[in-house]
């Protein structure tokens, strides 16, 4: 039986932890490509001389060149520059739309029947970056971001309630960043929905806090952002790829009409399987809740013209 190949672009924080994580889940053979000489050679390196201690078997090879990514079944997108004080925003869509457009170009010859999953800021753009440089199908190109912001929703609420994180469902959906919308009525605690456990104005403060995450802890490392969590949320997604799962998660998809949005990379509930993204599921949002992801969505579309795309 032919062994999956997953190469992850970008080897710092999250791209490394992404590595790790898919070696010792044994999903695959793992790939690990940055363009700093040694360093994904180094940590590959590494993450192989683990893998007796944990008892993995995958393969792990580091490389300068993208075109080792040649016959990846998935490919993970981590590569980026993290936003410098000084730098507007615009500045930091430019360049790492350079960067991955870049890397879609080679992988797109080098693998050109991968499913993509990008992880690069700003997230819901360089996911249609993706697209477009990629010329894929869209069900095989999409970006994590709604399973990493509804991980950290969940987290708030098990915290407040002080319960299990197993017995918490939620959803949170639009673009990765200030204008996501979490989903109280679809966010659930064994079943009872969070609106019948936390008051609406603690459970307000939560979903303020989902929205602020990834800022609160960049905050608190001071020179560095969050890459355990992006690196979980990612690996989720791959193995629901890897082994056809067919998990219901919410990523960011290529909307065709749906939620009346047409031609724009947002975060929806999708269907995770061996085909990529198998279907884009329309949930019932109510009058204010379709407003926020309409807007949410039409802040990609501003990152998404400045880019030309």
């Amino acid at each position: 039986m032919k062994r999956c190949k997953i190469s992850v672009i970008g080897a710092g924080n999250v791209g490394a932890t992404t590595a790790q994580r898919l070696a010792e889940a044994q999903l695959g053979d793992v790939t690990l490509v940055d363009i700093v000489e040694g360093m994904p050679q180094g940590k590959s390196l590494d993450l192989a001389e683990a893998s007796p201690v944990v008892g993995a078997d995958s393969l792990l090879k580091g490389s300068n060149k993208v075109e080792d990514c040649a016959g990846s079944d998935v490919v993970v997108i981590t590569a980026g520059l993290p936003r410098k004080p000084g730098m507007s925003r615009d500045d930091l869509l430019k360049m790492n739309a350079s960067i991955v457009g870049g890397i879609v170009d080679g992988v797109a010859k080098a693998a050109p029947n991968s499913i993509l999953v990008v992880v690069s800021n700003p997230l819901d753009i360089m996911a249609q970056l993706a697209l477009v440089r990629s010329r894929f199908e869209p069900r095989r190109v999409m970006g994590m971001a709604g399973v990493l912001d509804s991980a950290r929703f969940s987290w708030f609420i098990a915290e407040e309630l002080g319960v299990s994180v197993k017995d918490i469902r939620a959803m949170v959906l639009g673009g990765h960043g200030d204008s996501m919308v979490p989903l109280p009525r679809y966010t659930t605690v064994s079943g009872i929905p969070v609106t019948e456990l936390i008051p609406a104005g603690r459970l307000a403060q939560l979903i303020q806090r989902t929205r602020d995450g990834g800022a609160e802890i960049v905050n608190l490392l001071k020179t560095g952002s969050a890459f355990y969590a992006p690196s979980a949320s990612a690996v989720a997604m791959v193995a629901s790829i890897v082994r056809d799962e067919k998990r219901l998660l919410p990523a960011a998809a290529w909307l065709d009409g749906q939620y009346g949005l047409k031609g724009v990379y947002c975060g929806v509930p999708v269907k995770i399987g061996a085909g990529g993204v198998e279907k884009v599921y329309e949930l019932n949002l109510q009058p204010a809740e379709l407003e926020a992801l309409k807007a949410s969505a039409a802040k990609v579309m501003e990152g998404v013209r400045a880019l030309g795309l």
